[in-house]
């Protein structure tokens, strides 16, 4: 064998060799990757419109990308079990080429609207259909690439990792430049026409890592065949297990997280993009040889990352947009660099780097199952996001406890703690009322304890995992919502019907932000009796009640409405005998807990027999008769996370074709975070239409009579009558610097930023 390796010695490759090598592959894993991820917000954006722009889409489309990618990784471990060189390379070139055949991306032509139920496995099926052969091809790219790299003969060729930081850095920059680039420049065709264009690069760049690696040299292969059974040690199960465990938490954290900020904003790429950007920024940093971030630094930050989200968590609805945003990504990022930091610091040797790679999307795919599949359908709340940062705790090594006299009573006083904070929930008086009023302040006292005991006790994960726990259960146990609270989940979200103290109200909130409320007793404690009166966004005086009086008056004859959502059911009480109302909702558990007298009483005392379509309105809407309503009120918006498909051009234009001669389309756009007025008034009027818009603050809040942004559209200034006229509706112009959302294209950063330049 010495008669081997000497020769061999003398026959490695020179440095441009060796320089060409590395850039060949170091481009191909770059630009696969680039294209990897690029195509989830873009895929994920084409289908929003199927169901409605619910934030569901994008973790189901999650679970979607993270099962391919473990598929793909589990192919390329197969693949390169396989001893030929030359095998390898010829059956991956062929996949690819069968993947380009499928382009450009498209969705499915079989799959045409949505069942009635089971939206999360008809949506992956769509993925799968559509997009599942290109992907597979790309989710394979990686550990592939870099199994061939070794063999190579490179002189780096033994620790390759460093390749999968310019992987993610290829990630990184396709999701960060989707939102601040790709979206507010160019529509959704050119954005899959360039997709398709660097597809087919990819293919001539992977050929060519295939060449380089069948022309080395035969000799160099022997010595690289024998340096791949060095002595390296078998990963063994429990060490698999770790790796699937430590890719799993941060994975499900990624969804729970981006569900939680995008369900009061807007469920576009722009909020997607964002954690999972962050989520890949800590596979470069973790993997690079000297990582920026040292990884004792991110264990030490790691509690106080977990005691800042229960401290989020604690203040609910109180915070405002950029904490929101801000303080819930920068704890993930500290709590993702330092799951991945663990798993960067027990990778194994080359020859066992594919499987590492299949442990790793494994875990991927369970955390993703977890938070996208199983949690909607086993919890009525978001119990997802606290269960995975207390299990977060776990993901720290061993410790070595310090001054281990004190810790070893930790378990007693902990169980003591839990006891006395807890029982208070089951009394009534003073010291209930108190927690209740002080629940940051406990549950955050609580969090940082366990902060505390990493950092100055060094405490083992279990300890910090059940302080943790005790915290996060602290905030479910002192709701921050005031009086007596019931959750709904469904595919689209969560929403809470909160009965406030002493039963005067109930209101229905998704996320932070009020959907509807009924009055149930008077000021004097009386119950309300007779038929309930419109409050919210809905009351009589407000934008809407002014604009369906004006439209009622106009006509001078019953109306026939179209209400596209239902929420509470308050517009159900705004009809008025002998007019024809259809509702249009696609969230079924809306309509139940809706029509229940138990929580509203508008739909059983005003339209008990209320049927509405359920669907999403832009498919369901299109189908009823050209010039049929009077008057269409889109009220899908009052949820800061909007179904954007139903403020473009082409929307406007169903609404437009729906209308009576002198017909008119209502637009409520109350939203705390994005100015949709400018975006309502665009679409109007490149449909031709003349837009008026009514701004007022109430200032009866107190009361739930709550201001609102409406814009209405007409024809002409005939068809709104005397709100042409009205000091409060003022004819708005369409912002020539504001490019017309469409189909095709919409710009949330642009909306987002408005509202911010405007301090609204």
């Amino acid at each position: 064998m010495d008669s081997i390796v000497q020769p061999a010695a003398t026959e490695q490759p020179s440095s441009s060799r060796n320089r060409l090598l590395l850039t060949v592959y170091t481009a191909a894993i770059f630009v696969s990757a680039l294209l990897l991820f690029s195509v989830q917000p873009l895929f994920a954006k084409m289908v929003l419109p199927r169901l409605g722009g619910s934030p569901a889409v994008w973790s189901v489309a999650m679970v979607f990308f993270q099962s391919l990618l473990l598929a793909g990784y589990a192919y390329a471990h197969l693949l390169m079990q396989i001893r030929s060189r030359i095998v390898p390379v010829v059956v991956h070139l062929v996949l690819l080429a069968l993947a380009f055949a499928t382009l450009p991306l498209g969705i499915a032509t079989a799959y045409g609207e949505p069942p009635a139920s089971g939206y999360a496995f008809w949506l992956l099926g769509l993925f799968v259909v559509s997009i599942g052969l290109p992907f597979f091809a790309l989710a394979a790219n990686n550990p592939l690439l870099q199994a061939w790299f070794v063999r190579t003969g490179h002189p780096a060729g033994h620790d390759p990792y460093f390749l999968y930081a310019s992987s993610n850095i290829g990630s990184f920059l396709a999701l960060l430049s989707y939102p601040f680039l790709l979206e507010p420049i160019f529509t959704l065709h050119t954005q899959n026409r360039f997709w398709t264009l660097g597809y087919g690069l990819l293919i001539l760049l992977i050929a060519a890592c295939g060449v380089l690696l069948l022309l080395r040299s035969p000799k160099l292969a022997v010595v690289d065949a024998k340096t791949e059974d060095i002595n390296a040690p078998a990963p063994g199960f429990v060490t698999r297990l770790r790796w699937i465990f430590l890719a799993a938490v941060p994975s499900g954290l990624l969804i729970a997280v981006t569900a939680h900020i995008s369900t009061d904003v807007a469920a576009a790429p722009l909020l997607w993009v964002l954690p999972l950007s962050l989520y890949l920024l800590t596979w470069v940093v973790v993997f690079q040889s000297r990582p920026l971030l040292p990884h004792k630094w991110m264990l030490m930050l790691q509690p106080v990352a977990i005691a800042g989200v229960i401290v989020l968590l604690a203040f609910g609805g109180e915070q405002n947009l950029l904490l929101t945003l801000g303080g819930h990504q920068l704890c993930f990022f500290v709590i993702a660099m330092a799951c991945h930091g663990e798993l960067a610091r027990t990778r194994p040797a080359a020859k066992y780097l594919t499987g590492f790679y299949v442990a790793l999307s494994f875990g991927g795919m369970v955390g993703g199952l977890f938070a996208g599949l199983v949690a909607p359908f086993t919890f009525s709340w978001i119990a997802e996001y606290p269960i995975l940062v207390a299990l977060a705790a776990l993901c720290r090594p061993p410790a070595n406890e310090r001054l281990a006299g004190i810790v070893r009573w930790y378990w007693l006083a902990l169980a003591v703690l839990a006891v006395t904070l807890v029982a208070p929930s089951y009394m009534t008086g003073d010291l209930s009322t108190w927690f209740e009023d002080h629940r940051v302040w406990v549950a955050g006292a609580v969090g940082v304890l366990a902060a505390l005991l990493a950092v100055a006790l060094n405490a083992s994960r279990w300890k910090i995992f059940a302080t943790a726990a005790l915290a996060l259960a602290l905030i479910r146990v002192y709701p921050a919502d005031e009086g007596r609270v019931t959750t709904v989940r469904s595919f689209f979200g969560v929403h809470k019907i909160v009965v406030t103290p002493g039963g005067y109200f109930h209101v229905l909130m998704h996320g932070t932000t009020i959907h509807g409320a009924e009055r149930f007793r008077n000021n004097d404690g009386t119950p309300v009796v007779g038929r309930p009166e419109p409050i919210t966004y809905y009351h009589k005086d407000g934008g809407i009640g002014q604009a369906i009086t004006a439209i009622r008056e106009r006509k001078g004859e019953p109306l026939k409405v179209a209400a596209i959502g239902v929420g509470s059911g308050t517009l159900a009480c705004a009809a008025e005998p002998g007019e024809s109302w259809t509702f249009f909702e696609i969230d079924q558990s809306m309509v139940d807990a809706a029509s229940d007298p138990k929580n509203f009483r508008y739909i059983s005392s005003c339209m008990p027999g209320l049927k509405p379509v359920i669907g999403d309105a832009r498919l369901t809407f299109a189908k009823e008769p050209d010039g049929a309503y009077d008057l269409i009120i889109v009220d899908a918006y009052s949820s800061d996370a909007i179904p954007i498909h139903l403020a473009t051009e082409e929307a406007m234009n169903i609404y437009k074709d729906k209308l009576a001669p002198h017909g008119a389309v209502v637009m409520h756009v109350s939203n705390r975070h994005l100015d949709l007025e400018t975006v309502v008034v665009g679409i109007a009027d490149a449909n031709d239409l003349k837009s008026w818009v009514f701004n007022e603050d109430s200032g009866r809040d107190g009361d739930y009579i709550f201001s609102t942004d409406v814009v209405i559209s007409a024809r002409e200034e005939a068809d709104v009558g005397r709100l042409a006229s009205s000091k409060s509706w003022e004819l708005t112009e369409a912002d020539d610097r504001v490019r017309v959302w469409t189909d095709d294209y919409s710009n949330i950063l642009g909306a987002l930023y408005r509202r911010l330049r405007d301090g609204e």
